[in-house]
């Protein structure tokens, strides 16, 4: 049995898919301990590995070998009744396009778990404001997603993995399709709900500029988790990063007025952008 601050706890976890005369290892071995109450980001390049991982301990999908303890329960073993009764009150999804059903107002697209599981009318409509509540959007309860901005339909994904009040959200590149603003606001997002109602959250993603506000970052890589560390690590290299590229040695009053930082290099300038490998290869740890 996990310990009761342990939500997730796996071991030895492999997923292998036959490929025509190819077997293809998406999950290579996987050993991770998720405690309870904490932010916990999984990065890697597309292909690492990410989805499927979230996908196994969701119970979306069956391991080919090791175990997955969800509050002490092995679901690998369970049946689909069973793990239709986890998904329903114990696990939040959150999807990279939103998922919400069109024809549906907001408040209508976080009601609809409740009124899958048979909650009352008043409790889902208390219940259903409190979610809309929490992600900002009372106010926009009435419209319909194509009303609403990107970074709002993802709060009302949000909003609705929530309303059932689930110890565990599952987030699979939940800021994909958000400009930089959007993903950071949703990232805060997360970070309050851990903070404030002590709901665990792990997200997948590629995006190393938001790993700062978790508490644990896994890196994945050919379906191995390759690398674990704390965000604050990353924090702080992104601090001194930035303060060793904007430093500057000569006397301020030596500095042109016009030209108070160097100019990029050209063969700087025309060198092709960072790939997300490159991203988080700054910041991980020497010799790792």
């Amino acid at each position: 049995m996990s310990s009761p601050d342990i939500i997730v706890d796996i071991n030895n976890l492999r997923r292998t898919y036959q490929v025509g005369d190819e077997e293809v290892v998406a999950v290579k071995d996987v050993t991770l301990t998720i405690p309870s109450g904490r932010f916990i980001a999984v990065v890697g390049r597309s292909g690492s590995g990410k989805t499927t991982l979230l996908n196994l301990v969701a119970g979306l999908d069956k391991p080919t070998s090791g175990t997955i303890l969800f509050q002490g329960n092995d679901i690998s073993e369970m049946n689909e009744k069973e793990l239709t009764e986890i998904r329903r009150h114990k696990v939040g999804f959150v999807f990279q396009a939103f998922g919400l059903l069109p024809l549906l107002s907001a408040f209508e697209n976080v009601e609809l778990p409740l009124r899958i599981s048979g909650t009352g009318v008043r409790e889902r409509e208390e219940r259903t404001r409190e979610a809309l509540s929490i992600v900002g959007l009372v106010g926009r309860a009435n419209h319909r997603p194509y009303e609403l901005s990107g970074g709002e339909q993802q709060r009302v994904a949000i909003a609705r993995a929530i309303v059932t009040k689930p110890p565990l959200i599952l987030a699979d590149e939940p800021t994909g399709e958000l400009d930089s603003s959007n993903a950071s606001s949703i990232f805060g997002l997360f970070l309050e709900m851990v903070r404030d109602s002590g709901i665990t959250v792990v997200a997948a993603t590629h995006d190393s500029t938001l790993l700062a506000m978790a508490d644990q970052v896994n890196e994945m890589r050919d379906g191995q988790i390759v690398d674990q560390f704390e965000g604050s690590e990353i924090s702080a290299r992104m601090e001194r990063a930035h303060s060793e590229r904007y430093s500057v040695s000569a006397p301020v009053d030596t500095i042109p007025d016009e030209e108070p930082y160097e100019s990029q290099p050209e063969d700087e300038a025309n060198s092709p952008p960072e790939t997300d490998e490159d991203q988080v290869n700054r910041f991980r740890r020497p010799g790792s």
